[in-house]
């Protein structure tokens, strides 16, 4: 159970759980709504997600960035669950692949738009922004 005043957190691929823990907030951003933030005592929830920066709130005071890659969030009073067909922490992103990624899916945007070039731009954004690698290619530091 969750403590007062913090919530239950687990983000979970296919492949492994990526982040289990306790948070006082949680930020993504869902298909039809934009960026969300959950807290302690949110009513239940169900949405789908899209490519994006997710944002957990540890109770220690850290912030566990993710990007995640579309999926589901689940919320009840007192926990967040995260269901992504592929997700990523902060920590394992590739900044220099999610870079290069970035550039290759913008310059097939300059030809043809197709939802399969959309979605790899939206996920490099995702990655870039999870990383920190967006602050440094506009010169902010991280």
């Amino acid at each position: 159970m969750a403590e007062t005043g913090s919530l239950r957190v687990e983000v979970v691929s296919p492949e492994r759980v990526l982040f289990s823990g306790e948070a006082t907030q949680v930020i993504t951003r869902t298909l039809d709504g934009g960026e969300i933030a959950f807290l302690p005592g949110h009513i239940s929830f169900l949405g789908a997600l899209v490519e994006n920066h997710t944002r957990i709130y540890l109770t220690g005071g850290a912030v566990q960035d993710l990007a995640v890659h579309g999926g589901f969030v689940e919320v009840a009073p007192d926990h967040v669950t995260i269901l992504s067909d592929s997700a990523e922490l902060a920590a394992d992103i590739d900044i220099a692949r999610a870079r290069a990624a970035k550039q290759r899916a913008e310059e097939a945007m300059r030809g043809e738009h197709d939802a399969t070039v959309e979605s790899a731009l939206r996920r490099a954004h995702a990655r870039l922004a999870a990383s920190g690698g967006v602050n440094e290619i506009l010169g902010a530091k991280h």
